[in-house]
């Protein structure tokens, strides 16, 4: 199920993991691979994951471990993604996907991990469930945004509708998702991102016809214009998308979550030190709230 030593180090560097974490993955990996019970329960999880391949907009919860807290908990769900390795490979070979999208895709693992240890300062897997979309088939990285292909249905009509989409239920969709530690938001970058997610999905997915881009985040608070320049990177973003009404409950602690690592950091102590930080710290001490933004554009 897993690689051996050697090759599990190598297979997790491809993956981007962090360097630091590298080698009590490979230690604990061992561990995974010598115990009956975690390494039948990592079977039972790879099953899991990979069952109906491909088929988007079918959330998978990957089962727990029921483990003393610790390393080996926080960690688990990373040998899943590498045990599950050859079947979203294969999955990416028969749609012709190119390799280097396929590694970029996949290296998400690395992110995920390099934002647990920027929060908590040990080595962990952040947000299991999100990771699931890529070993699944159902996201890629094109450029500087993720492309997550999903259907228009009741989750998200509820709120698009009232930004004037009109689709009918299951109509295929690509969310749009903006990936952490990856550079500016640059138009031209989002530009160019466009440009391959029009073409990558034509010729990989040609029978799921794309009629929208949605984004739902907190990127898109309108408030944001009120702090930031018109020519800045996230106003132009926001420009992109026809938008509906904010959602009425706040969420402030995601972009607290997403500017300075730790949604738990206390309002006062955040710091100052660019323009964003700023919008977003000084709304919170006057007394204001963030919410997450809903929008959409034709493709």
């Amino acid at each position: 199920m897993l690689p051996d030593a050697d090759e599990l180090a190598e297979v997790l560097v491809e993956l981007a993991v962090p360097h630091e974490d590298v080698n009590e993955l490979v230690r604990m990996g061992r561990r995974v691979m010598d115990d009956p019970e975690l390494r039948r329960f990592l079977e039972h999880s790879v099953d899991e994951l990979v069952r109906d391949m491909g088929k988007a907009d079918e959330p998978v919860v990957l089962p727990e471990l029921d483990w003393p807290a610790g390393a080996l908990q926080r960690c688990f769900p990373a040998y899943v993604f590498v045990a599950a390795l050859p079947h979203t490979r294969a999955y990416h070979r028969e749609r012709g996907i190119p390799a280097e999208v396929s590694r970029r895709t996949l290296a998400d693992l690395g992110r995920n991990m390099a934002v647990h240890r920027r929060r908590y300062g040990r080595t962990g897997v952040q947000s299991p469930r999100w990771l699931t979309r890529h070993s699944r088939g159902e996201l890629y990285q094109l450029g500087r945004l993720q492309f997550e292909r999903t259907r228009y249905g009741p989750w998200n009509s509820r709120t698009l509708t009232a930004a004037g989409l009109d689709l009918a239920p299951g109509t295929p969709c690509l969310s749009l998702h903006i990936p952490d530690f990856l550079g500016p938001l640059s138009p031209e970058a989002c530009d160019r991102s466009l440009a391959l997610a029009a073409e990558f999905f034509a010729r990989h997915f040609a029978e799921e016809p794309y009629r929208a881009a949605l984004c739902h985040s907190w990127l898109l608070d309108p408030q944001l214009k009120e702090y930031l320049p018109a020519d800045s990177n996230i106003v132009r973003f926001q420009e992109r998308f026809r938008t509906a009404p904010e959602d009425p409950e706040p969420e402030d602690t995601e972009p607290v979550q997403f500017v300075f690592g730790d949604p738990e950091l206390s309002v006062e102590s955040l710091p100052r030190r660019t323009a964003l930080e700023r919008a977003v710290g000084d709304h919170l001490r006057a007394g204001g709230h963030w919410y997450i933004g809903h929008g959409w554009f034709p493709l």
